[in-house]
């Protein structure tokens, strides 16, 4: 779309305008044109937002910063900026992507909710934030208050890594402490919940109300969300879990149907899905009968009765194992060789990274009291996995490539609690609860001519089919390349038939593939972009977005790893350069990745 400034607006006006309104999305313009005609109602100024607000804004602005992998982080961020306004505090939003480091010095009230994925990694939003508070750029911070919330996970070891920089940085720098930190496992609601209560009654008793200055906002176009979100799932009937690796295959992935019809529930290439399963029923018996627990006892879990056997299956989690069950199953047991596992935590490490709650018992059961075993266990968390369909598509149905986790320990079968209730358990008709996931650090460019390159070994494949269906459906013309590996050709090439089709129709201009085992030296999808590293810089610099999707461990840093080599090479750059580079990328969202 094209248009000449109004007589109302000078050229330098209207050049602001179309700036700052160009990267933004369909559903964003929206928003700021409802926002804009609210303002025009009231007669009153455009406040200023996000970093702009901390260069102009007086000691009366909170301002609310998040970095978010998956969108938790964000959600609990969005909730507490939320209810700072609703309590008249004048308070402001943003991405730490969107935040301009240097401005810190101006923020005089600040909270942060981040999360920690990897090995205690900063998520990309928050990695430039998060470097530049390490630095010697970093400035004092005597006049900033402030508290910080990490979201993480007790199965990992650098539990909150992030989070705890943030706060120790921070105080570094001078700062104070609001609040104390919270960190948060995966069951963080309620956590999430009470520090924002804390955090909104220290900004309503010493921070002047801005009640009167909030300016009501107008949708210009509201839009009906459905009644199904992680707090209320959509009962969704499975219509297809087939195998789509090899018979000899040393993996097996499924490719997974699931009906949406009925729920309203929108989704878009890019986004994830919730997966909310059940436990499996063999497993849960021979854990009471460990135990020595009646199944039919009566527990409570979170103020709600139920026996024990269904609290088991449906509500805790016990394919995942962690150190809180450790200790509490410690605690109960009184068992001395647990007691001593406790004080060893490399040890306990190494113990919990082959094992399931199951294995945990089995090595040393005991009898126990069936609220304690209750106790001992951390609620369910659903699994989230990324959607491999796009609606324009498949209209009513989301696909999902599933790597069914199934292996064996101590002669025993085990099997991933998600991926072992799709594959095996869920039949055909039966219903499993699902939502949707928005990953807004994940979209395709919103001009089709753009070109993008998409790297997904494995199962990080999925979104990549999505961005296909997206992109041919709507007629897009930029060039795309798809970087795939797995071990075998013959065995693990997934929708290999559908890929050849793209390839064919022109909707995928380029493949490289990567089958480590076809041949004794192993080559990995970082090994082709190297060896197309030519190629793959002209690609970026004619605009390509670059998209990496799957393992965070060990791929997407080796990823990483290999356009930093190729821009240094091609590019003809030095090592802070090639950094400098990949980090613009990102900064302007033409990197992102999607990764577990």
């Amino acid at each position: 779309m094209s248009a000449q400034h109004p007589g109302v607006l000078s050229p330098e006006q209207w050049n602001l305008i179309t700036q700052a309104i160009a990267p933004l999305n369909r559903e964003q313009l929206t928003w700021v044109s409802g926002y804009l005609a609210g303002l025009a109602a009231t007669g009153a100024s455009a406040a200023p937002t996000g970093e702009q607000s901390s260069q102009t804004a007086s000691g009366d602005t909170f301002t609310v910063m998040y970095g978010s992998q998956t969108g938790n982080a964000k959600g609990v961020a969005t909730q507490l900026h939320s209810r700072l306004q609703a309590a008249g505090v004048n308070a402001v939003l943003v991405s730490m992507a969107d935040y301009k480091p240097r401005q810190i010095k101006n923020e005089t009230h600040l909270a942060i909710a981040v999360s920690t994925h990897g090995e205690g990694d900063a998520p990309d939003d928050a990695i430039e934030f998060h470097e530049f508070l390490a630095s010697k750029k970093a400035p004092k911070l005597a006049n900033l208050k402030y508290t910080v919330l990490g979201l993480g996970d007790t199965s990992y070891e650098f539990f909150c890594q992030t989070g705890k920089d943030f706060d120790q940085r921070l105080a570094n720098l001078g700062a104070t402490a609001l609040a104390e930190r919270v960190d948060c496992d995966v069951d963080y609601e309620a956590a999430a919940n009470d520090w924002a209560e804390k955090v909104v009654a220290f900004a309503k008793s010493s921070m002047s109300a801005a009640a009167n200055n909030v300016v009501p906002i107008t949708e210009a176009a509201p839009t009906v969300a459905s009644q199904y979100n992680k707090q209320n799932p959509f009962p969704s009937a499975l219509l297809v879990a087939q195998k789509i690796t090899g018979r000899d295959s040393v993996k097996d992935i499924q490719h997974i149907e699931l009906s949406l019809e009925d729920s309203g529930l929108q989704y878009q290439p890019g986004d994830a899905l919730g997966v909310w399963f059940k436990n499996d029923p063999a497993l849960v018996e021979e854990l009471l009968s460990l135990t020595q627990i009646d199944p039919t006892t009566v527990v409570s879990v979170k103020d709600e009765s139920m026996t024990v056997s269904t609290a088991l299956i449906e509500k805790l989690e016990l394919t995942l194992s962690y150190p809180g069950f450790i200790k509490a199953y410690a605690a109960a047991t009184e068992l001395p060789k647990l007691q001593e596992l406790l004080g060893q935590p490399a040890e306990l490490r190494a113990y919990l990274a082959e094992r399931q709650i199951i294995d945990i018992v089995r090595d040393f059961p005991a009898a126990l009291d069936a609220q304690q075993l209750i106790d001992a266990l951390r609620p369910l968390t659903p699994r989230l996995y990324s959607i491999a369909s796009s609606q324009a598509e498949v209209e009513d149905e989301v696909h999902l490539t599933v790597a069914h986790v199934d292996y064996q320990f101590n002669e025993v079968r085990h099997q991933g609690g998600a991926s072992g209730y799709l594959t095996t358990r869920l039949e055909e008709g039966q219903e499993v609860g699902v939502f949707i996931e928005k990953n807004d650090n994940f979209r395709l460019p919103q001009d089709g001519n753009t070109p993008v390159i998409m790297i997904g070994p494995g199962t990080g494949i999925a979104p990549f089919r999505a961005f296909m269906q997206e992109r041919e459906a709507t007629g897009a013309d930029g060039d795309s390349w798809l970087f795939f590996g797995n071990p075998n050709f013959t065995q693990d090439f997934l929708y290999q038939t559908e890929w050849q089709a793209y390839l064919k129709s022109g909707a995928l201009s380029r493949i490289s593939l990567a089958f480590s085992r076809d041949q004794a030296e192993k080559i990995y999808v970082q090994h082709r972009i190297i060896e197309h590293g030519a190629d793959v810089f002209a690609w970026l610099e004619s605009g390509a977005h670059v998209y990496v999707c799957g393992d965070a461990m060990r791929m997407a840093k080796d990823v990483e790893e290999a356009l930093l080599e190729v821009i240094k090479t091609h590019g003809k750059r030095d090592d802070a350069g090639a950094k400098e580079y990949l980090v613009n990328l990102r900064k302007t969202k033409r990197y992102q990745k999607d990764v577990y």
